[in-house]
């Protein structure tokens, strides 16, 4: 997997977050959002632990670089957030529409890439947040 170019990963994100999309419209038809969220959580941690195990990537905590964690644990805050608000959407409308709006993290990426990380913004980066957030906007239409 080491030569495999990030764009297949990166491809990959999008065709698993598409079936999120179609997979959690259904999960909470009948079930309270935050507890789909739960059990949708529960289940990324076996897998996820299963994972580390296969590829023998467990590490001790005194090895992990403090501010790393730090990072992850603020990561995780926010996906935990985003999670929360994406399954409650999903009861709320359709997922052809919460979908697009959900996709608006490219642009809120992009700003926050350039403020925080000094990343360039670039004519290209530009004009696709540009085009990501007409697609959103076109879609809530």
């Amino acid at each position: 997997m080491r030569n495999v170019p990030w764009q297949v990963f990166a491809l990959g994100s999008a065709f698993f977050a598409g079936l999120t999309a179609i997979f959690g419209k259904q999960g909470v038809a009948h079930i309270n959002s935050n507890l789909a969220t739960f059990i949708r959580t529960a289940i990324i941690l076996i897998l996820i632990a299963g994972v580390l195990t296969w590829r023998r990537g467990w590490q001790r905590p005194e090895a992990m670089p403090t501010r790393d964690v730090v990072f992850l644990v603020l990561s995780a805050l926010a996906t935990g957030m985003s999670w929360l608000c994406y399954y409650r959407a999903l009861q709320m409308a359709e997922a052809s529409r919460v979908a697009p709006v959900d996709k608006l993290s490219v642009v809120f990426a992009i700003v926050l890439a350039v403020l925080f990380l000094g990343e360039a913004l670039t004519w290209k980066v530009a004009l696709g947040g540009a085009f990501v957030t007409a697609g959103a906007v076109i879609m809530c239409l």
